[in-house]
């Protein structure tokens, strides 16, 4: 057994390797330039394509968009406290919750109406609803291994990043417009932007106040992770292919997300700790998109069309204008 764990550890290494060298380099070139580090990750992935089509790399490759991806997912309930989601208000609890659903109902539709299949509505819904590219990483995990799927992951992960750097620039000058206080404009930011980081950029160009307030409220969303995600296993639990093994109900990274989520809300972690666990939550996360970047075919996603960046667009407006029409009728 330790012989063929070790086999099959050495096939899988220079695989990972690739993957965590675009992921190290995604990062800083993120951190460097202010930019998304996913968005550098699967770039830089899909242009080193061919290196999946050598065997001694596809396996780690393989397993970086899987496993390491689930890891990751695991690993962001060491950012939510129980506690902090609460102080929040439940009118305000009750207005994200229903724009999340609302926002996956929505895409779900509209998918059907432009002839996609429920699930790519589900997918770009969710990400649109929860947190963007790591909520799209989450989700993907949750669907039958189908290569259309991966496809349709790297394209609603450059299309979250996309209009969530988007919404950074615009939803500021939206709250003003609409002469939102500070507490306001906080909640719309977290409960609207995509990706956490343009939701504390918006935030904080707006105000210390709104900054903080924008990071709770986008932190309860991230939470909301957890039932979206369990929604998705069991509804697609049983659209397995012929001889692929059907997953458990309730994933084992969805029950790591629950267990550590809880520990960090009953137990004071050091902050050193809880910071180190978030900073490698983002790498797998940043190493995984890495790996189905190199998975994906540049081609191939050039053939998707226009009408899903419609599809994208379309339910971030709806989640916009749900969270305005709520604001305004709690007053």
């Amino acid at each position: 057994m330790l012989t063929t764990l070790k086999r099959r550890a050495e096939s899988a290494f220079p695989g990972i390797a690739i993957a965590l060298t675009i992921g190290f380099a995604a990062s800083f070139l993120g951190e460097h330039y202010a930019a998304p580090a996913m968005l550098f990750a699967l770039l830089l992935g899909m242009a080193l394509n061919f290196l999946y089509q050598d065997q001694r790399s596809a396996l780690g490759i393989e397993y970086s968009s899987r496993q390491i991806l689930r890891f990751g997912v695991a690993l962001l309930g060491f950012r939510i406290a129980f506690d902090d989601l609460l102080s929040i208000g439940w009118p305000v609890f009750g207005m994200i919750v229903a724009g999340v659903f609302s926002t996956i109902l929505v895409g779900v539709l509209i998918a059907r109406l432009m002839g996609y299949r429920p699930r790519f509505g589900m997918l770009t819904g969710g990400a649109v609803g929860i947190c963007g590219a790591s909520a799209a990483l989450a989700l993907s995990a949750t669907l039958p291994k189908d290569q259309n799927n991966e496809r349709a992951t790297v394209f609603v992960v450059v299309g979250v990043t996309s209009l969530s750097t988007l919404a950074m620039i615009v939803y500021p000058l939206i709250s003003a417009q609409f002469g939102l206080s500070d507490t306001q404009a906080g909640i719309f930011f977290g409960a609207t932007i995509h990706d956490v980081a343009q939701v504390v950029g918006a935030g904080y160009s707006v105000s210390d106040s709104a900054g903080d307030i924008a990071t709770l409220t986008k932190l309860l969303r991230v939470a909301l992770l957890l039932p979206v995600v369990l929604m998705f296993a069991a509804v697609f639990r049983g659209s397995r292919e012929a001889g692929e093994k059907r997953p458990p109900l309730l994933p084992g990274f969805l029950v790591a997300f629950v267990v550590f989520a809880a520990l960090n809300s009953l137990v004071e972690l050091p902050a050193a700790f809880s910071d180190s666990m978030s900073s490698l939550s983002r790498l797998c996360l940043v190493t995984a998109i890495a790996a189905i970047g190199l998975k994906s075919d540049l081609r191939s996603m050039l053939t998707i069309g226009f009408k899903p960046v419609l599809l994208m667009l379309l339910e971030t407006v709806w989640l916009a204008a749900f969270v305005l029409l709520g604001l305004y009728l709690l007053g």
